[in-house]
């Protein structure tokens, strides 16, 4: 028996400030989830290990916005992530938090052998301070000026316009996120990892030790980073929430969040050897384990050159095999947006959608953006369930279970002969097992999951052309030849289902009454995988159509959500230039009646009104057209500015001016005096 190989596989620490949504899962979890099933199924000792991660600055603004203390608004955000994983299947092999003390002793001891070791050097710099809140402002804290593109509204981080990089000291005009105070300039001292002395290493072990096995897309952000030049990163700052820098002299410092986080799979693994009784150690240790980081690729540079950096310098750890990032999932076109509520949550589809978890799976994985920025659709979403799980992998093993249930009482029959078709179809079964593995192994979850779906084309085309429903009439032997053989690849189906579709795998299980000791190695080398006479479960639908009410409901979701955010984003104007008293005394406002409306010829926004102004009765020439019916407005209590000069408009005279303005959606309304004012009264 070969040796089996050690994987510790780890998918970025979602972070406790919001729900997951699909993006999340389509670029992180999911795959490592496929990754490690697929090494279980293969009899390897994996582990998949994960947590929330639960420092940093946005908590501390979400508490501070919502009242309450980080630690509320990070074990809120705990329960609905780490239950939506569950609900979800991703399993995990221990799901941690990084405000654990076990945690927090990890990251301590981490930063200390450093220390100790002299791996840091120590700067004092200049910061933004709030004088009012006496609080050093992290990057979330500031906003202001971006130096690169002048947006008004950039982070001390990152200008989210244009995507620069920045530090709070470059804002123009910075503004304390906190108390709306412009900060002043203090000093504070800093630990930093002087990521420039591990530049040549770096270039060295990835750019040349990995050029040939880890994905372009992070090979290609590495090299623009070190082309760039590294230069030294704080590992400390001014904050209350996190994990307290343990030296002296470092009072009101916690562990930079991007420092702390990574620790974070350390001190997840050390807690899932406390529970399991099993040693750690080999896991983050031993040479011989395979370390892979699955993330997304706003997460490539802190795990192939931060994290790999601050493992080289502490000496005792295991330096990732693998970073296989992905990029994005769009939604509908847009970018997913937390602020904006722009998003698929996890826990919602859960509760909208329950028993469908595959259905989210299966599309996620193939629509998964592994190479380029993809979009998730809700129309794509419906499609690919109802022509691709339930027209090919439900249709065929439906037809199976059907088919023998009321042939052979749901018994599989023993073949009389086999024909050369029948032993090239369960050859070409054992061929799957190799070929979906190896586009796991790199990395290449789409095309696997599209040859897993490609065995069920195989058994809905095997049956399709040997028509068992014709020939039991006419050749009732050949038939059970022909179950055989269909039930065959229904057992493979349900083996491999279990990488990819865990949910649809269990129910394949209890249909087929599959035995629990079959496995991925079986289905390549097996001749037979369920004998002849073995009895089959009940038949079920695996999948179930969606319709189209469905989906509009999905989309009118969003819709709202889009129409919400333009009604919160709509500015207010600013107030205009200050005007005399005397000034407002000339204008001439008076309340008045449409009489007439009618449209102006040859004008798309122009209506000629008649209006009784209570001093005379007189044409207005309004752009309003594009928002009122005529006929709508005929009897309509309005307020007129009377003694605007008049003016011609496409040869009509205007005589004055109707009082508008625009409601939350953009759509004009009246300025509507009391219906009991008589015409003619002034507003003053």
């Amino acid at each position: 028996m070969s040796q089996k190989q050690r994987y510790t596989i780890t998918a970025a620490l979602p972070y406790t400030n919001g729900p997951v949504h699909i993006g999340h899962l389509a670029g992180v979890y999911i795959p490592a989830d496929i990754f490690t099933r697929y090494q279980k199924a293969k009899g390897n000792d994996a582990i998949y290990i994960c947590g929330s991660d639960e420092h940093g600055v946005p908590i501390t603004i979400r508490a501070k916005k919502e009242g309450v203390t980080p630690q509320q608004v990070v074990d809120k955000y705990n329960v609905i992530i780490k239950k939506s994983f569950e609900d979800f299947g991703i399993a995990f092999d221990n799901y941690s938090r990084t405000s654990l003390p076990l945690h927090h002793q990890t990251a301590a001891d981490f930063f200390k052998k450093l220390y100790e070791d002299g791996k840091f050097i120590e700067q004092t710099t200049q910061q933004l301070y709030d004088e009012q809140e006496q609080q050093f402002l992290a990057d979330r804290f500031v906003t202001g000026t971006c130096p690169k593109c002048g947006y008004e509204h950039a982070y001390g981080d990152q200008c989210e316009k244009c995507g620069s990089s920045l530090s709070p000291m470059e804002l123009i005009n910075p503004v304390s996120t906190i108390s709306g105070n412009k900060p002043v300039v203090k000093e504070t001292k800093h630990w930093y990892l002087p990521l420039d002395q591990y530049e040549p290493w770096l270039r060295e072990w990835i750019l040349e030790g990995h050029k040939q096995d880890w994905k372009p897309n992070v090979l290609g952000q590495v090299k623009s980073w070190l082309d760039d030049g590294l230069r030294p990163r704080a590992v400390t700052r001014d904050l209350d929430w996190g994990v307290p820098v343990p030296v002296e002299g470092a009072e009101g410092k916690v562990l930079y969040v991007w420092f702390d986080a990574p620790i974070g799979y350390i001190s997840s693994t050390k807690e899932w050897s406390e529970k399991t009784g099993k040693d750690w150690q080999p896991y983050w240790k031993d040479e011989d384990t395979k370390l892979i980081h699955f993330i997304g690729k706003d997460n490539i540079v802190f795990h192939t050159i931060i994290f790999p950096a601050m493992l080289k310098a502490h000496g005792d750890y295991i330096l990732p095999e693998n970073v296989p990032a992905n990029e994005f999932l769009n939604l509908e076109g847009d970018k997913i947006s937390t602020s904006r509520n722009w998003a698929v949550w996890l826990h919602e589809y859960l509760e909208e959608f329950p028993g469908k978890q595959d259905v989210l799976r299966y599309v996620l994985t193939a629509n998964a953006p592994e190479t380029k920025d993809n979009d998730f659709t809700w129309k794509d979403f419906q499609i690919r369930n109802n022509s691709e799980l339930v027209g090919n992998l439900g249709n065929f093993i439906n037809r199976v279970m059907v088919l023998t249930k009321k042939y052979y009482d749901s018994i599989i029959p023993q073949p009389e002969t086999m024909t050369k078709t029948d032993e090239e179809v369960l050859a070409q079964i054992k061929i799957y097992p190799e070929k979906i593995g190896k586009l796991i192994e790199r990395y290449r979850f789409r095309e696997a999951l599209s040859e897993y779906m490609n065995l069920a084309r195989l058994g809905n085309k095997y049956l399709a052309d040997e028509e068992p429903w014709k020939q039991v009439k006419t050749n009732p032997e050949r038939v059970k030849s022909i179950m055989f053989v269909a039930n065959q690849i229904a057992a493979a189906l349900a083996v491999l289902s279990e990488v990819f579709l865990p949910f649809t795998a269990q129910k394949l299980k209890d249909m087929l009454q599959l035995p629990n000791e079959l496995t991925w190695d079986d289905v390549a080398q097996k001749d037979i995988l369920l004998p002849a006479g073995h009895q089959l479960g009940e038949p079920q639908l695996l999948f179930e159509k969606i319709d189209d009410d469905t989906v509009a409901k999905q989309v009118q979701k969003l819709l709202d959500t889009k129409k919400q955010n333009e009604l919160d984003n709509k500015a207010v104007d600013p107030q205009k230039d200050e005007i005399s008293f005397d000034d407002f005394m000339k204008m001439d406002i008076r309340t008045a009646t449409i009489l007439e409306a009618e449209k102006m010829p040859k004008a798309k926004k122009l209506l000629v009104l008649k209006v009784d102004t209570g001093i005379d009765q007189r044409t207005i020439v309004s752009g309003i057209a594009e928002h009122f019916k005529p006929e709508d407005i005929i009897g309509k209590k309005v307020l007129v500015l009377v003694n605007l000069k008049p003016r011609k408009l496409r040869g009509v005279e205007s005589q004055g001016m109707i009082l508008m303005t625009e409601n939350a959606e953009g759509k004009l309304v009246f300025v509507n005096p009391d219906e009991a004012v008589p015409n003619g009264m002034s507003i003053s």
